[in-house]
């Protein structure tokens, strides 16, 4: 990632704003694949100032410009990331721009069980959110050290992701994060939904299991739980613990692994929907930890 030249492009968009600054930006990510992220900015604003990073859910896209303007007045630089191969405009690691819509988790794992597991796709979208953040950390006027990573389900991991790959991320906001914990959600036999496609893969790739282990193993890869011991960033996390997309022990598996300071909001008596006052509190977090 680090040796790519991003060739970075900014487009004027065409949604406008009094006082934000508005872009389409594309850059090269590994296996060339051009990646796309909306990016706000104050058009006044004093120097330096902080920013934070939006990852969405898993299927979906970058959203829209109108949600992300509360950010921008509070004088954050904003860059919203479209994963690849689903909803919005980034290329996929095959080079096919558009909706692939399902089967992510399991995109490479074929390749990894031969050896490759580089190819796996979940691993060039990680990698995505890291090379975003460094790209974000080197604008003009953007101070590197206040820059946050927000985001919930996969877009949960992808900020788990990107605070582990890219240690600078100053504070993590997860919500009920997604790829984590494979077996224990196997186990539980909530393989479906979000996680269905490890059932659909047993089903087609190995009807009998007998390459169960090394198929989990390479799993590996791509759950966010190895990768959370990086994590330097202070993290404020949401669960809900009726949630049964991404059940709450398969998140614990990640966040008692977080070394670095935490504290997790928990919703009770909800599942895997919006939850009251949780994005009050995470904005509030922001301006806390970037003042």
């Amino acid at each position: 990632m680090r040796s790519i030249d991003p060739k970075i492009e900014l487009i004027a968009a065409e949604f406008t704003a009094p006082n934000v600054e508005c872009f389409d930006m594309f850059f090269t990510g590994v296996g060339d694949a051009r990646v796309h992220a909306k990016l706000l900015r104050p058009s006044m604003t004093q120097s330096p100032h902080p920013a934070v990073l939006l990852f969405h859910g898993y299927t979906g896209d970058s959203g829209d410009w109108f949600d992300k303007l509360g950010y921008v007045a509070a004088g954050f630089t904003v860059a919203a990331l479209d994963c690849r191969g689903q909803a919005g405009l980034s290329e996929d690691i095959g080079s096919v721009i558009g909706n692939t819509l399902h089967g992510h988790i399991i995109r490479g794992l074929d390749d990894a069980l031969q050896g490759f597991p580089e190819k796996m796709l979940f691993r060039q979208i990680f990698l995505d959110t890291a090379q975003l953040a460094r790209i974000v950390m080197d604008m003009p006027g953007v101070d590197e050290n206040r820059v946050c990573a927000m985001g919930g389900s996969q877009g949960g991991a992808l900020t788990i992701a990107c605070a582990a790959l890219e240690p600078r991320i100053k504070l993590a906001a997860p919500l009920y994060p997604f790829l984590s914990d494979y077996i224990r959600v196997w186990e539980m036999d909530q393989a479906k939904d979000a996680y269905k496609e490890l059932q659909e893969y047993f089903r087609h790739s190995d009807p009998m299991h007998l390459r169960e282990a090394a198929i989990f193993e390479k799993l590996g890869y791509i759950d966010i739980q190895f990768l959370a011991p990086r994590i330097k960033a202070e993290i404020l996390w949401g669960t809900s613990l009726m949630d049964t997309i991404c059940p709450p022990s398969s998140q614990f598996a990640v966040y008692n692994k977080i070394a670095s300071p935490k504290r997790m909001v928990i919703y009770p008596d909800f599942g895997h929907e919006p939850l009251p006052g949780w994005y009050d509190q995470v904005f509030q977090s922001l301006i806390r930890a970037t003042s």
